[in-house]
């Protein structure tokens, strides 16, 4: 197994008074697709935002590369190679898609255009939209577009959270191809997604969370024969 490019140690996030992540360990290894499931206030956002300096974690520790990143600042751990694709896409709608795209690559001194031309080959729909505000764009167009941002940082592991909510059945298929070809290509992905079946069958490695705890991991493949997984989440 290649070795881990993040090591989780007893993560704990806290909003006032309320424990919403409860000593999380995990970790991802170099080159692989790593899922996180659960219910809805499980804790799994709260752990991705942890991870990309959104949260202060109240507790634990965060390593990277061999690096302690836990309460470092965003931009440091987006120039570490981190990026996290938010729920909720959150692209700039008065942006044009091309400028959209250039924001992803604003801590870099170097030329981007290898990157877009990159992003372009995965996404030709953003390279035929590229002029039009990123607003106008369909719900599909507008999560290919922040997941063609999050690269143009050029991460060593991306975080995607809920790439598939609120898409039409044939475009979650899309996405989901895409996510493997990103990953073939040498990104790390650490993704959080309602759609378990599918997460499931595209991760090497898995981890259910609820209320704030790791309950159970192992290979997608493992998780998806487990009867309280299909009971819980595959809806079987």
């Amino acid at each position: 197994m290649n070795e881990s490019i993040l090591h989780i140690e007893n993560l704990q996030v806290r909003y006032g008074g309320i424990e919403a992540v409860k000593g999380v360990s995990l970790d991802v290894h170099e080159g692989e697709i790593v899922t996180l499931i659960g219910a809805n206030g499980a804790g799994k956002s709260s752990t991705l935002r942890a991870i990309a300096g959104l949260e202060k974690a109240a507790g634990g520790s965060i390593i990277f590369r061999g690096d302690n990143i836990t309460g470092r600042d965003p931009t440091t751990i987006v120039k570490k190679g981190v990026t996290l694709v938010p729920e909720g896409r959150r692209i700039f709608p008065d942006l044009t898609v091309l400028e959209n795209l250039k924001v992803g690559a604003y801590l870099r001194g170097d030329d981007i255009n290898s990157d877009l031309a990159w992003v372009y080959e995965l996404f030709p729909r953003l390279k035929e939209r590229s002029w039009q505000p990123g607003g106008t764009l369909s719900g599909g167009e507008q999560q290919m577009l922040a997941v063609g941002r999050a690269l143009m940082s050029r991460p060593k592991l991306m975080m995607m959270d809920e790439p598939s909510l609120g898409l039409a059945p044939l475009v979650v298929k899309d996405i989901f191809s895409i996510i493997k070809t990103i990953n073939r290509q040498g990104v790390t992905i650490l993704l959080i997604e309602q759609n378990a079946n599918m997460a499931l069958k595209i991760a090497d490695s898995a981890y259910v969370m609820e209320t704030g705890h790791i309950t159970l991991s192992g290979s997608g493949a493992e998780l998806l024969q487990n009867e309280g997984v299909k009971a819980a989440y595959l809806g079987t």
